[in-house]
């Protein structure tokens, strides 16, 4: 007799169905990560250091001018809103202005109540992409982002099938020249230690096929 099921070597694993995010869910996500990316830019402020995307040109603009980090984050991050609107919808981009919101506020607040007494640049710089990297698989994987080169890097993901920590990776490049010229040549070395863990960290882990909870 003809054997008529299919073989055990070629059947498909059973995958759980997804599951969406509740409210209260997406909310912790997001006050958690931009926590972690508060923590981030503590760690590199308090070195000397810089990051790279939006976050990156607002420390380089605050170490430039005196304005506080937060401000300028906020405020760079607002041409970016139109493309995030009009490509990744209504939900996302107001995720998105509260995250950025949050990331203002929390690294305004955060030296008041966090401050180092010894400081290795280098380990700054390690920590600080560690924790960055994960505060933002964080905040993606809850339909949201920071702003910026991020909402440029989600969108060529979900349009193109580019990683999107390749694309931030690539704009960092750019970033990281011009801190060469702007900063210590020995701390923007230091800093881009961080800025490839954290492109590192979401390349590897930011994926969809491996993230089922959406």
């Amino acid at each position: 007799m003809a054997e008529t099921s299919t073989p055990w070597p070629n059947r498909e694993p059973h995958r759980p169905a997804a599951v969406a995010h509740t409210p209260l869910e997406d909310a912790q996500a997001i006050l958690l990560g931009t926590a972690l990316c508060a923590l981030g830019v503590l760690l590199l402020t308090s070195a000397g250091l810089v990051t790279g995307q939006t976050a990156g040109l607002g420390i380089l603009a605050s170490y430039l001018t005196g304005w506080p980090f937060g401000l300028w984050f906020f405020v760079l991050n607002l041409p970016f809103y139109v493309l995030g609107w009009r490509r990744m919808g209504p939900r996302f981009i107001a995720r998105t202005v509260i995250a950025v919101s949050l990331l203002s506020v929390f690294a305004a607040l955060l030296p008041s109540f966090v401050t180092f007494e010894r400081l290795d640049p280098w380990v700054a710089s390690a920590l600080a992409g560690a924790v960055t990297g994960m505060g933002l698989i964080v905040i993606f994987r809850h339909g949201a982002s920071l702003g910026g080169i991020g909402i440029l890097a989600l969108w060529m993901q979900e349009r193109f099938g580019v990683r999107a920590g390749w694309v931030q990776l690539g704009f960092d490049a750019v970033l990281f020249a011009t801190a060469f010229v702007i900063l210590d040549p020995f701390l923007a070395l230091v800093s881009l230690l961080g800025a490839v863990i954290v492109n590192l960290v979401i390349a590897v882990n930011h994926r969809r096929d491996r993230y089922i909870g959406r």
